[in-house]
């Protein structure tokens, strides 16, 4: 398995390495950390000190990428990427088609609350058009990032169309031999009509997955409450190593990201890793 590391020399790009490790190390994968560079023009085109800038960016690039693998830890394998793109969330995605890659993992943004997560402009792009996983490290993951993965908790909604996320927190839960949590997150405002139903769902949802898993496999089901979505995810004990699985919106396109308005409310609460995963063409 080839996890892609959307990689910039920024804190936020360490933030990225240092969840690359985590998860690669539970899943027994390797890294691919990727740098992308805005795309060279034809040499016949180039004056000479546009040449001379280009080779100078280029030189620093591969600097960037240097000190890059120097950042993961020497049990986990990983190689460096120089891309060109005009886009660099096309140029991650070019890379995953390229390596066939499971998943990409970015950073947050720099000007997010520490420990929290922060969407900048390559997240927002990957967001509407992956089609793989993926992973968000909160701002700061790097000054102390778990070695492995600890639990899986996977965010489960009231609605029809949970299967392919249901599937993909099952394969990951079964590859690298975690516990998984599942979640249903219930407002009290509205509690009367969606309270029950979620925890209905939420149990079904476990039957499925229980039947699914091998004998012996520790599953279990969580309902947490609060005066809203924010106030639920918040009262949910967090732990180093923990990983939080969510959904596409039904307003994604078939096997493309898209954040939810539950998703990204827990977003801005929830201390750990997130993982968003695609809608698949048949969810309805």
């Amino acid at each position: 398995m080839r996890l892609i590391v959307g990689y910039q020399a920024t804190p936020s790009g360490a933030d990225g390495i240092a969840l690359g490790a985590t998860l690669a190390r539970s899943l027994q994968a390797s890294l691919d950390i990727c740098l992308v560079l805005p795309q060279e023009r034809p040499v016949p085109s180039k004056a000479p000190v546009e040449a001379a800038y280009d080779d100078i960016l280029i030189d620093q690039a591969t600097e960037w990428l240097a000190e890059a693998l120097k950042l993961v830890p020497e049990d986990v394998q990983a190689s460096a990427h120089l891309l060109f793109d005009e886009s660099f969330a096309q140029g991650l995605l070019d890379c995953v088609d390229e390596c066939d890659a499971y998943m990409i993992v970015v950073g947050a943004a720099g000007d997010g609350l520490l420990g929290r997560h922060s969407i900048g402009t390559v997240t927002s792009d990957l967001l509407h058009v992956a089609h793989v996983p993926l992973a968000l490290a909160p701002r700061g993951y790097r000054h102390s990032p778990p070695q492995r993965i600890r639990e899986i908790t996977c965010a489960i909604g009231n609605r029809p169309g949970a299967a392919e996320l249901v599937e993909a927190a099952t394969d990951l839960s079964v590859t690298a031999e975690l516990p998984l949590r599942l979640l249903s997150l219930v407002s009290t405002e509205d509690q009367s009509t969606r309270g029950q139903s979620g925890l209905a769902k939420a149990e079904e949802v476990l039957r499925i997955v229980q039947a699914e898993l091998p004998a012996g496999s520790e599953v279990q089901l969580r309902v947490a409450e609060g005066s809203g979505i924010e106030k639920a995810a918040s009262s949910l004990d967090w732990h180093d190593g923990d990983v939080l699985m969510v959904g596409s919106s039904r307003l994604a396109q078939p096997h493309r990201l898209f954040l939810g308005s539950v998703a990204a409310k827990m977003l801005r609460v929830v201390p750990v890793p997130m993982i968003v995963v695609p809608r698949e063409a048949d969810d309805e």
